[in-house]
């Protein structure tokens, strides 16, 4: 079976990892608790609370109009790759109407697309403007829409989609 040097050596084993963890708490909690803060965590990272209101912002957000009157159709084209999952811009329709001429047209208009009720509800024409609080956020904009995404962030990605859907007739 096992010789009195096999099980000696089993044991120091077990003793030895034993004491490099004993060793590694110790160091741990010399680490990362004090002593003089009364036992209390020493180091700690900071996180946003949930229920605290949002700090004020350095620079207030960007008028929409303001940066629509400098937007780049060019670099809305680039934006536009996100969008081409679900439209075209060669007249036809795929998961989402076709996007030519969307700037001014009648919201909820392209013959041939099942639009949902929440956008045939909505009624007017799709002015930059519209299509600004739109691509903000399609779901908050026109709750029950069958539009999944997300929405565009940054205001100047969609003064420049805008611009660029604008070019398109």
């Amino acid at each position: 079976m096992f010789d009195t040097m096999t099980f000696t050596k089993i044991v120091g084993g077990f003793c030895g990892a034993l004491l490099v963890f004993l060793l590694g708490n110790w160091a741990a909690g010399a680490l990362y608790t004090s002593q003089d803060a009364g036992g209390k965590q020493a180091y700690s990272i900071a996180t946003a609370d949930a229920t605290a209101a949002p700090a004020a912002s350095a620079a207030p957000a960007a008028d929409f109009t303001t940066v629509y009157a400098s937007a780049d159709a060019t670099k809305g084209a680039s934006v536009f790759n996100k969008c081409k999952a679900c439209h075209k811009v060669d007249g036809q329709n795929a998961t989402g109407p076709h996007l030519n001429g969307v700037v001014g047209r009648v919201v909820a208009s392209v013959d041939g697309f099942a639009y949902s009720d929440a956008l045939k509800g909505l009624g007017g024409d799709w002015t930059p403007d519209r299509l600004d609080q739109w691509l903000t956020s399609p779901k908050a904009y026109a709750p029950g829409t069958k539009m999944g995404f997300a929405g565009l962030d940054k205001v100047e990605d969609r003064a420049n989609v805008i611009a660029y859907l604008a070019s398109l007739k």
